[in-house]
């Protein structure tokens, strides 16, 4: 059988009785010639409206498609020589540009692909993973939390999954495999009124203990309590809104994907108050929870000094 010939193709408008229409006509890398509508076509003045397009939009459209074609992902076609890199590549495109995922969220997937799954699964053809393979490598994860393991699976249903969309794969063979047992948790660990009292006498700073009071009683996530800033804090209100959440070195929208708001509890306030009695770093738009040099604190020394004054709690107990 010969190699797959490269997909080429090239668009043409029809003047019809509506308006003018673009299409596209190409050939796919089975052989296959398709010829498909893009869309009515702009040939006005200024920015065309939602829907139409100029010759040069319709042509990146085109170029778009050639290129699904090329990685075998285009929507109908079928792939029996795909591998796991082909499909794991495509997943994170999936999820990055038409899931419109975070940055963050898109680092975390690329890093786990490239740390764990890559390496075992990557020139393999999907269709030959089985069931047996994947618990075979899981039990290889000795090192890792239940949690983390869990994430994995769960990229690995996401990969298959969205395979047997587009490659036409049979089976997806994580629907087999079960999860580890987990207890739920967030970025603080959920505490016993005492013990919460006893981690922000263990802080290492004043600071420190307003943050994990803060966590405690309002259920902010670590990028959460990262991005507030003093015009969040509405204490005549009583009530924290949050507008948005640190991570990555990045802004982005909180865990929800919109504005809350929330609660604060009279301990968190009194706490909140006495940092806001600061020199520095205390306007509207200043960061709550701030460095030295106002900008934000790094989320790693942060939980690494959360971590250790946990210990010492849970020591003392």
């Amino acid at each position: 059988m010969g190699a797959a010939a490269e997909p080429s193709g090239h668009v043409f408008r029809v003047d019809r009785a509506r308006g003018p229409v673009w299409y596209a006509k190409y050939r796919l890398p089975d052989g296959r010639q398709v010829q498909k509508k893009i869309g009515p076509a702009w040939s006005e003045r200024g920015r065309p409206p939602a829907g139409y397009f100029t010759k040069r939009t319709a042509e990146a459209w085109l170029r778009e498609v050639l290129d699904q074609a090329r990685r075998g992902s285009l929507p109908g076609m079928r792939s029996n020589h795909a591998t796991f890199a082909d499909a794991a590549e495509e997943w994170l495109r999936f999820i990055a540009q038409d899931r419109e995922r975070k940055p963050s969220t898109i680092r975390d997937y690329r890093s786990a692909l490239n740390a764990h799954l890559i390496p075992a699964f990557g020139q393999r053809p999907l269709e030959e993973i089985t069931v047996e393979e994947i618990e075979a490598w899981r039990r290889t994860l000795d090192g890792l939390s239940n949690r983390t393991k869990n994430k994995l699976l769960i990229q690995l249903h996401g990969i298959f999954r969205r395979a047997q969309r587009l490659y036409g794969l049979d089976a997806n063979p994580l629907a087999r495999i079960e999860k580890h047992p987990q207890l739920s948790s967030g970025d603080i660990v959920v505490l016993a009124p005492e013990e919460v009292w006893a981690l922000v006498r263990s802080a290492a700073s004043e600071q420190d203990a307003a943050i994990y009071l803060t966590a405690a009683f309002t259920g902010l996530r670590m990028g959460e309590l990262l991005a507030l800033r003093w015009r969040d804090v509405d204490f005549a209100g009583s009530v924290i809104r949050v507008r948005s959440s640190w991570a990555g070195g990045q802004l982005t929208t909180p865990k929800s994907g919109k504005v809350r708001s929330v609660p604060l509890a009279p301990d968190v306030a009194s706490a909140l108050a006495r940092l806001a009695q600061r020199p520095n770093w205390t306007g509207d738009d200043d960061l709550v929870f701030a460095s030295d040099t106002g900008d934000h604190l790094s989320d790693s020394a942060l939980r690494l000094r959360y971590k250790s004054a946990l210990r010492r709690v849970t020591a003392a107990m």
